[in-house]
């Protein structure tokens, strides 16, 4: 059987991968994208510009951190339960995998809330404006593609060390 010490580091480390992602991904829409959607403006301006044009920012605001504390929300609920299950490591690895993918349609539809309101109210192409929006998703990518490596890899590791173990006995 896996490590304890090996699957409890493997899950931290996810969620703190999924954390890292989430705060990424909220700095980016919140701060850097506008930042850039609106060069020599102050954030506090662009706020400001956008409630006097009747834009809600703090219901945008509330939506961008909503989505990113689910993502964290929902590693740390899969990562306990894998954990009391005793989920083996590479299963593990591969649902917190899977949360750093799903970060993806998450950071497309972050860069909607604030972002369009910008756009709107600057009158600026509703895009990304920052390279961050496109780290985001190729990590997320990058991380779909690593599931079935991580799960192909980690059940052949399984199944000969469980080989290895009935030739001992």
């Amino acid at each position: 059987m896996d490590d304890e010490r090996t699957r409890r580091t493997v899950a931290g480390t996810g969620v703190a991968v999924v954390a890292l992602y989430a705060a990424l991904l909220a700095v980016e829409a919140l701060v850097l994208d506008p930042l850039a959607a609106v060069p020599g403006t102050s954030l506090s301006m662009i706020h400001a510009e956008l409630g006097q044009q009747g834009f809600s920012v703090g219901t945008d605001v509330a939506a961008v951190v909503g989505i990113a504390l689910v993502g964290v929300g929902l590693a740390v609920g899969l990562a306990t339960s894998l954990l009391v299950t005793r989920a083996r490591t590479h299963v593990i690895a591969a649902v917190l995998l899977g949360v750093v993918a799903l970060g993806g349609p998450m950071t497309w539809w972050s860069g909607f809330w604030l972002g369009m309101d910008v756009a709107d109210a600057y009158g600026v192409d509703g895009g990304a404006h920052t390279v961050w929006a496109g780290v985001l998703l190729v990590s997320s990518a990058i991380a779909l593609a690593a599931i079935p490596f991580v799960l192909v890899i980690g059940q052949a590791v399984s199944v000969r060390r469980t080989a290895r173990g009935s030739r001992a006995a």
